[in-house]
Parts: structure tokens; sequence; C-alpha cells
């Protein structure tokens, strides 16, 4: 079986994943498009309607849009690529994945369907409710007192310093444990679809929060 794999950015909705954080993987069977915490896209080619070229920045803002009739994913999907997107379309058209396009609706993959069902981002509804909610109350634990003149010390505190750590201790754990990654992501989700964004999230946290903490401390 033929496949074509490639690493760019992808915009799904008004969520954009830049360079490299996103994979594109394409088969006679299925396209998917990981883009980690942006969305993880899973296509049988029954849901394509086109593939297109797109464009929105001349020379840097060049990909693919994919046109489909998956419900609960965004109507808005590109992959944004820095190879030509004719020859991309070119070899996902070797694959063969395009010329089953044609092919009647079947619920024959139930594993395809049943990702779809559950929408492209990754994480439980229950976690991109509450850690904002929890993010936020931490900053403004530190900011309060001070937009009201009662800081009497550094304006990053407890606060911020707790917030970068819960960022960093979430992003950490997703990475290291299994049981973790249960918790807050769907069903049929693994590590491979949040490993680039967990990896990112623990390094720029981890600089924040030591260079917060020190700020804080001192």
């Amino acid at each position: 079986m033929k496949t074509f794999t490639l690493t760019g950015g992808a915009r799904i909705g008004r969520a954009n994943a830049t360079y490299p954080f996103a994979n594109l993987y394409v088969d006679e069977n299925m396209l998917k498009i990981n883009a980690s915490l942006v969305g993880n896209l899973i296509f049988q080619p029954q849901d394509i309607i086109s593939i297109k070229p797109y464009a929105s920045v001349p020379i840097i803002g060049k990909g693919i849009k994919i046109l489909h009739r998956v419900e609960n994913y965004s109507p808005h999907v590109v992959f944004w690529t820095m190879t030509d997107p004719e020859t991309v379309i070119g070899e996902i058209e070797k694959t063969g994945f395009l010329e089953k396009t044609k092919f009647p609706l079947s619920e024959k993959d139930l594993h395809i369907i049943q990702q779809q069902r559950q929408g492209g981002f990754p994480l439980k509804p229950w976690v991109k409710v509450l850690f904002p909610i929890v993010w936020n109350v931490l900053f403004l634990y530190d900011f309060i007192p001070f937009f009201l003149g009662k800081n009497e010390g550094n304006t990053f505190g407890f606060g911020v310093c707790s917030a970068l750590c819960l960022l960093f201790t979430t992003a950490l754990l997703t990475l290291i444990s299994e049981g973790f990654r249960k918790l807050i992501l769907k069903e049929g989700k693994t590590l491979d679809d949040v490993k680039k964004s967990a990896v990112f999230i623990v390094l720029i946290s981890g600089v924040l929060f030591a260079a917060f903490l020190t700020f804080a401390l001192s």
C-alpha cells in the first residue's frame, strides 16, 4: 500500500498550527491531519468533496484546502505546506485515496466513524472548560490586588507561578503517564495526537515558571 506523509501546519476553523506542528498522512483508505491540540482529523475517501490548492498570503501562506462532508468537523480545513500544493495533491492521488471519493458512504470502518463523531479536538470537554477557569483564577489572584493598589510586593507571585506550574505539570504528565492521558484525552486518542504540543508546552512553561519564580522571590 502506497502512503504519503508530510510535515507542515494546519488551520482548522479559527485555530492555526504553524510548521512543524501538523502532520499529513494519506493512504488509499484514509487521510489524516494531526495538528496536535489544534485538532486531529481523519477522513475516509467518501468524506471528501474536493482537495484544492489554497493560498492566503503569497509564497508563505500556501497549502491544500479540504472540502468534506463530516458534520462534526469545522468546514474550514487547510494543511499548510512549504511544498507546492499541486505537488502535494499529486502525491495524494498516487496513493489511490482520491479514486475512492465517488464510492457510496459506508459505515464499515467503525473506528474512523467513531473518531469523527468525537470531533477534532483531542481533549475531553471538561478539560477545555475547567483548565481555562483555573488558569484565569490563578492569574487574577495576582493581578486583582495589583490593580486595586493592594499589592505591596511583586506583581507576579503565587498566582502566576502556580498557573505556569499547572501548565507544566499537565503537559509533563500527558507525556509520561498513560493513566493521566486516559483521564484527559478522548477515547481513541493517543500520545501521538498531542505529543508535539505537549513537548512544546513543557519547554516554554518550564522556562517561564523558572523565570517568574526567580522574579517573585527576588
